[in-house]
């Protein structure tokens, strides 16, 4: 992967998590059903789990503990707090592309999950699996919005591309 690979990697999940948590609040506010609000409670949770790991991969980057004990806690902060959070968590991984090199994406990061399973991965495949997760769990995201009768925002790579193809340009 090259630097403006990661680049880009970043900044397009930091755009799709914006489009989903925008479509999200939207739906918010049209819901009419129970039905439709434990679906939304499903997608904020899917929501939350995401922002965790996403912090637990940083903290893997940046070597150290992360004090998580659960991937997919009972409890979670309202929608408007996690997406606070999220933004944070976005930033900080695309700041820290801006300043990887090709030698630290190679280095290897020796890290204990939750679980508790060892494991060792590049820097560079941790930012693929932070992307790939955020992907998985935007499906599952998308799939509850049709069982709303909503329909999900295009989220897929070429459509970021298309839009933000002349900034991305200076990357």
């Amino acid at each position: 992967m090259t630097i403006r690979n990661t680049k880009i990697l970043t900044r397009y999940n930091a755009w799709v998590n914006q489009l989903i948590f925008e479509a999200v609040t939207k739906l918010t506010l049209e819901v009419t059903t129970d039905e439709q609000r434990i679906i939304i409670q499903k997608i904020i949770r899917v929501l939350n789990h995401v922002g965790i790991v996403d912090h637990i991969w940083q903290a893997h980057l940046e070597g150290r503990e992360h004090g998580f004990t659960e991937r997919n806690p009972k409890d979670y902060p309202p929608l408007d707090k996690l997406w606070q959070k999220q933004q944070i968590i976005d930033n900080w991984y695309i700041n820290w592309s801006d300043h990887a090199t090709a030698e630290s994406l190679q280095q290897e990061v020796n890290f204990k999950l939750i679980s508790g399973t060892r494991g060792c991965m590049t820097k560079q495949e941790i930012l693929l699996h932070v992307v790939n997760h955020t992907t998985y769990h935007r499906g599952m995201i998308a799939n509850l919005f049709t069982q709303i009768g909503s329909k999900a925002p295009a989220t897929d790579l070429n459509v970021f591309l298309q839009h933000h193809m002349s900034e991305l340009l200076e990357v």
